[in-house]
């Protein structure tokens, strides 16, 4: 993978910061956010005249938070270097990580005691020994950065995704950076919502339960589907909206049976979403991008195992062997989020 520019690291970073804030909070919130939150009301409770430094353990907890997905990128990246994950892998571990996000959504609106399963801890012989540290600290401060070192254990459903984004970077040095950027990302929404909870009290924290288990939800279904969406499978939701779609002009390509088929990579995704192409016969497909920097500079045929990283500018040239009239061959980016389809007759 070529290397990450600051663009792609300030989408990380808008990842996280959206997305990736709300569902990391979902998963890690059970003892990590809450042992933090009691941690500051503490703090105040026994300074309350120096209320503004529960800030001190919400940052330590972030800091450290911070440096321990930093380093685990950089395992990552570096575990990249020699094993790369195929796009069937992805599908596989974007899946998994599709269901558990549902799962732990509905044990957070406690749907039914089962989902109970979908509640990760970390072992309890560290929690027992991270509260006795947090008794004995005088400064009131190593629990939270135990804790915040604690979340590589607990990964969300975001952040699992990018800890593959970081093994397929395949270097040491933009796996770190690719876990940074997005963990740096996270820290807000972390930050606002612990010192608002500690603020207003347990009422605003449940509210805002509900309230993540909800958007994780809608994640967790987005990411089922981008799953689906990135193995190919023709029951994906995106497959079924486009296939009661139609594509003009791409229609009139069919016309002449010798032109190469063209699709434009944008940052939002791909047009047209459906190419018509003739059976029987080899064809070209030019993927052309103009200033792409997002998720679609990542093209991937399942159906073919082709996965190319496109230039940001220019046009990538893949060939498809003859295909029976009525194939319909789908195609997608590296996460699932975009794709589209070729309908061969």
């Amino acid at each position: 993978m070529e290397s990450l520019s600051f663009a792609n690291l300030l989408v990380l970073f808008i990842t996280g910061l959206t997305t990736g804030g709300l569902s990391c909070l979902a998963v890690q919130g059970g003892l990590l956010a809450s042992s933090l939150s009691h941690q500051v009301e503490r703090d105040v409770a026994a300074s309350p005249r120096r209320s503004a430094q529960l800030a001190a353990p919400i940052a330590g907890f972030l800091l450290a938070k911070l440096a321990a997905y930093t380093l685990l990128g950089f395992l990552l990246g570096a575990l990249g270097s020699v094993f790369q994950m195929t796009p069937l892998t992805r599908a596989v571990l974007m899946l998994a990580v599709g269901v558990f996000m549902i799962g732990n959504a509905l044990r957070l609106l406690n749907v039914h005691p089962i989902f109970r399963f979908f509640n990760l801890e970390p072992p309890k012989f560290l929690t027992r020994y991270i509260r006795r540290k947090a008794r004995s600290s005088s400064e009131g401060l190593l629990a939270p950065v135990f804790l915040g070192a604690l979340t590589v254990f607990i990964p969300c459903g975001v952040t699992q995704t990018m800890m593959a984004l970081a093994v397929g970077a395949g270097s040491p040095w933009a796996g770190a950076a690719i876990l940074f950027a997005f963990t740096l990302g996270t820290s807000p929404v972390f930050f606002a919502v612990a010192f608002l909870t500690t603020q207003l009290g347990a009422r605003l924290e449940k509210n805002f339960r509900i309230f993540v288990a909800a958007v994780t939800l809608i994640l967790g279904l987005v990411t089922v589907d981008a799953g689906l969406n990135l193995a190919g499978a023709p029951f994906a939701v995106s497959r079924l909206w486009q296939a009661n779609s139609a594509a003009p002009t791409a229609a009139a390509a069919l016309a002449d049976e010798n032109a190469p088929l063209v699709l434009e990579a944008l940052n939002d995704g791909y047009a047209p979403e459906v190419l018509m192409a003739k059976a029987g016969q080899p064809l070209e497909l030019h993927v052309v991008t103009n200033n792409t920097r997002s998720c679609s500079r990542a093209f991937v045929i399942p159906a073919l195992k082709v996965e190319k990283l496109l230039p940001a500018t220019g046009t990538e040239i893949i060939q498809i062997p003859p295909q029976t009239a009525g194939t319909v061959m789908p195609f997608t980016c590296s996460m699932g989020m975009y794709g589209g389809q070729i309908r061969f007759q």
